[in-house]
């Protein structure tokens, strides 16, 4: 493992209430930080996975992490075991597959999580969709309680599925989806895909005080922002009720995001309709298009780092980095900490050198009860689970 050093870091804030298109944020450099930042010990819980996807944390300290190819990992006291479950229709293709997983915030009496997966029938390509299970009191298994929500578009291919499911506190389920790389899905407010989805966690019911709730389409009523790409990271700051998103750019412009609800945050390969061909040269935030389009909070510039998962350091042992919104990046194999002021805005970031390119793809991280910070890697073989610390 490398050894700690010194974090890099760069400012990467925009400016509130800039006009026209949305400047791209300075690229990443190797400058020293302006802030002093501890060092972070990295250690693997778990190896032998296969692009784990999320992070489940159980009362008993055991944890689940749903893996892309339609399994489900238990892992405990350092053993990892795989939880049986009827995974058979999830649709296994591209960045399709079992993807996201959230614990209910009743689990220790249900025993009930919800994962985000692909769904085929019969070999077709049917929805993306949140199913709820129940887990077996051993662990050993887990049998389907419902279908929360379907109907989320899919492409055959798998492309841009999203899929990521956050309790808030509030106990509203979250969820970031993906635009399926369709032209007109993510400015289409009767389609559930390029979304940030607000709903009841037990029944998938919109909840009355979402933006859209008095529409007659009752998939409009769950929309709660809508003009994203490709989200894949949905965090909560603590104490504050703020939603923040991470989110695939195209070759450019991967976004962090302040999410405000009914908002508009301005992605539209379709160029007004007028282009069925699925444009990425579009901005990522088109505010000629929509002046009134969200602005993001920081974005990777002229290069795609390929953010993911998103969750904050909580709790006094992070030091001058508690409160940072962790971001890990697939592309850029990294972890970037982006540091806030109280209105969310990116005052500068930093890049821990014990991550840069020395555990590859990252694809989800998640604050522990702990506060521990737990990152899964996404290569394909041998992938690991692990968990950070401060030095």
């Amino acid at each position: 493992m490398r050894k700690p050093g010194v974090l890099l870091a760069v400012v990467a804030a925009f400016a509130a209430g800039c006009t026209g298109v949305a400047s791209p944020s300075p690229p990443l450099t190797s400058a020293p930080s302006s802030a002093a930042s501890g060092a972070f010990h990295v250690e693997t819980v778990a190896g032998g996975l296969e692009h784990g996807w999320d992070i489940g944390f159980l009362p008993d300290g055991s944890l689940l992490v749903p893996q892309r190819p339609g399994k489900l990992a238990l892992i405990r006291g350092g053993q990892t075991t795989q939880v049986r479950a009827d995974f058979s229709d999830v649709l296994v293709q591209g960045e399709g597959g079992l993807m996201g997983l959230v614990l209910a915030a009743d689990f220790a009496a249900s025993r009930e999580f919800t994962t985000c997966q692909t769904h085929q029938e019969g070999g077709r390509a049917v929805d993306v969709r949140l199913v709820t299970w129940r887990l077996a009191a051993d662990g050993a298994s887990a049998t389907k309680a419902r279908d929360l929500l379907t109907g989320l578009p899919v492409n055959p291919s798998g492309r841009h599925s999203g899929c990521r499911p956050t309790l808030a506190p509030d106990g509203a389920l979250l969820v970031g989806t993906g635009d399926t790389a369709r032209s007109t899905i993510a400015q289409d407010r009767h389609a559930l895909g390029g979304k940030v989805l607000r709903m009841n966690a037990k029944t998938g019911e919109p909840l009355p005080d979402n933006p859209f709730i008095s529409s007659t389409d009752p998939r409009e009523r769950l929309i709660y922002t809508y003009g994203h790409r490709n989200i894949q990271g949905v965090a909560i700051r603590p104490g504050t009720g703020q939603i923040l998103t991470s989110e695939h750019g195209p070759t450019f412009d991967d976004e962090v995001n302040l999410i405000q609800p009914g908002g508009n945050y301005g992605w539209d390969p379709s160029k007004g309709g007028t282009d069925s061909s699925y444009d990425e040269s579009v901005p990522m935030t088109d505010t000629t298009r929509f002046p009134n389009a969200v602005r993001p909070l920081w974005t990777s510039g002229n290069i795609t780092e390929a953010t993911s998962g998103d969750a904050f350091l909580t709790g006094p042992q992070w030091g001058p980095n508690e409160g940072a919104l962790a971001v890990v990046a697939l592309k850029g194999q990294k972890i970037l900490l982006l540091h806030l002021d109280a209105a969310a805005h990116v005052t500068h970031v930093t890049l821990p050198p014990e991550f840069d390119e020395h555990f590859g793809r990252l694809r989800a991280v998640r604050s522990a009860p702990d506060g521990s910070l737990y990152v899964t890697t996404s290569n394909g073989s041998d992938d690991k689970l692990l968990r950070v610390t401060p030095a």
